[in-house]
């Protein structure tokens, strides 16, 4: 028992009121007050309705991520390696790529990728029916946390990207536009500026097309996504960036020019000397019901054609130059006809323009609606009424205007066939209808020759998006049947390649093999990362580091073709001391909790050195010197504390070619016992003298590896600089146990009598060790080289190494974590960041994270 006078009296003040305490008893409190108290901290109250929205054009989509909730998610990745999500893409994004830049905040790395393959890639991230596409096919699908938001993921990227307002130009590293033949000025022209012939005048710009020139029949771009995708899904300033994104291409767009008008026709640009015509403007005239006839917008009655670009106008900034636009004047009951994604637009979009209720009716039920998942739960919160099988009988009309609509009753029969049931009919009351039943090309169709069309689609070839009456004639969209965004911005993707194989074939240029479309590149991709370290010239600052990614020859091959810039290979030594490994020997960390698959935060290894010779290493080193010129290849070797044996395997491993040496002084298991790499490196004085020996014995520059399981690590970087190292890498693996079973048997444990040893922990769990060790070095030892490793998992990562005083940067346990192609991440991540820091108008910024908006 304390007194009210005693100092550790607990008084509740500060943050101890706070502190939670052991409960001694049940806790009672009457159901009365729960319900009191519930009411003040809901969280999840519901979403608002009906007359609630009126004017409300706010962001509604349950997909949008902010940077806390997309890190999160994009955390939760597999990163599949034969990923089935992007099997289910359109245009097959690499997802899983653009998902792991963003887990690392490289969020110019997930944009350039997502934008390289989709250049509607913001567009389709906000209004994709994800759930149908990339979503129906992840692995966490059966999982009970479910799915990845991929969509989200994907608007958060690349909205965060737009955010820092950087043009796309043509990839640096093509021929530029001065030397292209004249092939390449060939006219081409494509008509109506929507999704299709963006991306297809993207990637014809990205080709070095110089004469791309969009007819446009509005005063604004976009199409569909512009004019009838409603402001709360898709905001105008979106459509606006992709199409300043092509315009930095040199693409042109003239506006007001409307196909079938004036003469403007299909055959009028091709006399007017244009190569190619790409028709990607979908089909604007809507299908109407005969019971509609001759009723007009005045009495009530709207086709989805009328409605949804009107609420556009009037509700997207920047769209429309007029600002006296007004919303549709509705009011009361309104009837939307359909069970499309347009119908569901013109339903919710209803509420916004006045709406007090809302009915969606349809011919179908509701296992056969046509509608997204998506489209339809957003209707259902915001309490829609869903009518199923109904079909229009006739209208019910008061004093001129619309007050009603009768209906047939539907039924499905045995076979899957919808039937009309004259016999039961039932009646709305309305003050609106809006009719959603699709569109179609209409009389426009004229002006398209000589394109065809066979009930509906155009005729075209659907690999190609090549007329078949026409060579010159490609198309795409709605006009060919395809009518989601995504599928739009890929028959554009496709047709752009055929187009320059035909255009280049006019010249007698043959195009053969694999399509090449340029990627999305920016001058963030034009900033120089090379290194010159130690007298060595590095195409840029990573590699990687003598461990598993390095096992055999063919594995680094791998990674010099995925862009890495140097690798060290898997330590090897004479064959008197050669080694068998055992198995398992590579396993996860206990240090991220029971999380299983990639973005693991440290490995634990009992893994010797390599297990191949030192004639296979020599050979390997020669044969990647000669096939990578450019690469840098630091052969590893080790030995005893024996000067013969460190000479003869120094001067070999020179001999074959490497560009410099790593001494593994560190390794912290299984070769110590035999007299190598920690017994060596923990000793100041053995160091000095390898160090002297390797010294007299090469003149190439060498490295030795630091163990970071000494006292002070600097007075073994000092002993390395006495005997004459060129610099040292630090750190190696730390050396732990990682964890116990519940039966006091550890893991890895190897054989039938469940051996184990200490292992060697790596991963970013070793990083706060890596960095202090770096930086102490660098402090110890100004100007003396430094090659850091330990938990380098990103862009960001790297930089802090290269704060402390690093030069370059050797990474193991990210590609562990995922494969080589990280090397990507790291390289964009970088130039990014570099890009960042050379804009004062992004002095905000940290990193690639935008300042965040305090709330009130």
């Amino acid at each position: 028992m304390t007194h009210s006078d005693d100092v550790s009296a607990v008084h509740d003040i500060e943050v101890l009121a706070l502190h939670p305490k052991v409960h001694e008893y049940a806790t009672m409190k009457p159901t009365k007050v729960t319900h009191k108290a519930k009411a003040h901290w809901k969280r999840n109250s519901e979403c608002p309705t009906g007359c609630d929205l009126k004017k409300d054009f706010n962001d509604i989509k349950p997909t949008t991520l902010t940077e806390r909730g997309a890190l999160a998610e994009a955390g939760r990745c597999l990163k599949c390696a034969d990923a089935p999500c992007q099997k289910s893409c359109p245009t097959q994004l690499d997802i899983k790529s653009f998902i792991s830049s963003i887990s690392t905040k490289n969020y110019y790395g997930a944009a350039k990728a997502i934008l390289s393959d989709n250049p509607l890639g913001l567009t389709c991230g906000m209004v994709c029916p994800t759930s149908d596409l990339c979503v129906g096919g992840c692995n966490l699908h059966p999982t009970e946390e479910g799915p990845i938001n991929i969509g989200g993921l994907q608007h958060f990227a690349v909205e965060t990207f737009a955010k820092m307002n950087v043009p796309q130009i043509r990839d640096p590293n093509l021929p530029p536009i001065s030397s292209l033949p004249d092939s390449y000025k060939a006219k081409i022209a494509l008509i109506g500026c929507g999704p299709a012939t963006i991306s297809c005048a993207t990637f014809l710009g990205r080709l070095g097309y110089q004469d791309v020139t969009i007819f446009e029949k509005e005063e604004y771009g976009g199409g569909l996504s512009s004019s009838e995708i409603p402001q709360y899904r898709l905001p105008f300033a979106v459509v606006n960036a992709e199409m300043q994104w092509m315009k930095d291409l040199g693409v042109k767009i003239v506006y007001g020019k409307a196909l079938g008008s004036n003469g403007f026709s299909v055959e009028s640009l091709h006399q007017d000397g244009y190569k190619a015509v790409f028709l990607g403007f979908g089909t604007p005239t809507p299908k109407i019901d005969k019971v509609f006839e001759g009723i007009t917008v005045q009495q009530g009655f709207y086709t989805s054609k009328d409605f949804l670009p009107a609420v556009s106008q009037a509700s997207k900034p920047g769209m429309c130059g007029c600002k006296t636009k007004q919303l549709p004047p509705l009011h009361g009951r309104v009837i939307v006809l359909g069970n499309g994604d347009t119908a569901f637009d013109c339903a919710t979009s209803a509420f916004r323009c006045g709406a007090s209720r809302v009915y969606v009716c349809f011919r179908r039920g509701f296992g056969d609606m046509r509608a997204v998942p998506e489209e339809v739960d957003l209707a259902k919160d915001e309490k829609c009424e869903f009518i199923p099988f109904v079909l229009p009988k006739g209208v019910i009309m008061k004093d001129g205007h619309v007050a009603g609509l009768e209906f047939y009753k539907t039924e499905k029969n045995d076979k899957g066939e919808y039937e009309t049931d004259e016999d039961q009919t039932i009646k709305l009351k309305a003050d609106f209808i809006i009719s959603a039943f699709g569109s179609q090309i209409g009389p426009v169709a004229k002006a398209c020759a000589p394109l065809t069309f066979s009930n509906g689609p155009a005729d075209v070839d659907l690999v190609t998006m090549q007329a078949k009456a026409a060579p010159w004639i490609f198309a795409g969209g709605d006009l060919v049947g395809n009518g989601m965004t995504v599928e739009a911005a890929n028959d554009g993707k496709q047709a752009s390649w055929h187009m320059h194989k035909y255009l280049q074939s006019l010249a007698g240029i043959e195009i053969t093999g694999a399509p090449k479309l340029p990627l999305f590149c920016t001058p963030i991709d034009a900033v120089d990362i090379s290194v010159d370290f130690a007298g060595i010239h590095f195409p840029n600052p990573y590699g990687l580091a003598s461990a598993t990614p390095c096992t055999s020859a063919a594995m680094i091959r791998r990674s010099f073709e995925q862009g890495w810039g140097f690798a060290v290979t898997k330590t090897f030594s004479l064959d008197k001391d050669l080694v068998v490994n055992v198995s398992p020997r590579i396993v996860r960390g206990t240090t991220s909790g029971p999380k299983y698959g990639p973005g693991q935060g440290s490995f634990l290894n009992i893994e010797l050195i390599s297990e191949k010779t030192a004639a296979y290493w020599l050979k390997a080193t020669a044969e990647l010197k000669r096939d990578f010129p450019d690469r840098i290849v630091i052969a590893s070797i080790m030995c005893g504390f024996n000067e013969a044996d460190w000479t003869e395997l120094a001067i070999m491993a020179e001999k074959s070619g490497a560009d410099a040496l790593e001494l593994n002084l560190s390794c912290p298991h299984g070769m110590g016992e035999r007299g190598m790499g920690l017994a060596c490196g923990q000793n100041a004085d053995m160091v000095l003298n390898i160090t002297k020996w390797v010294r007299k014995a090469v003149k190439c520059p060498f490295f030795p590896k630091l163990t970071p399981n000494v006292t002070d690590i600097r007075e073994i970087a000092k002993a390395a600089h006495a005997g004459g190292a060129t610099g040292v890498t630090a750190i190696n693996t730390v050396s732990g146990l990682m964890g116990l079973r519940a039966d006091a048997t550890a893991w890895p444990a190897v054989g039938s009598e469940q051996r184990t040893t200490y292992g060697g922990m790596s991963g970013s769990a070793t990083r706060p060790m890596g960095l202090r060790a770096v930086s102490s070095i660098a402090r110890a030892l100004p100007d003396f080289p430094i090659m850091a490793t330990g938990g380098i998992e990103s862009a960001d990562t790297a930089i802090q190494y290269f704060h402390c005083g690093a030069g370059v940067m050797q990474i193991c346990s990210a590609v562990q974590n995922q494969d080589f192609t990280v090397v990507q991440d790291y390289i964009t991540g970088l130039k990014a960041y570099l890009y960042i820091q050379s804009r004062s108008d992004l002095a905000g910024w940290d990193s690639q994270s935008p300042p965040h908006k305090k709330s009130c």
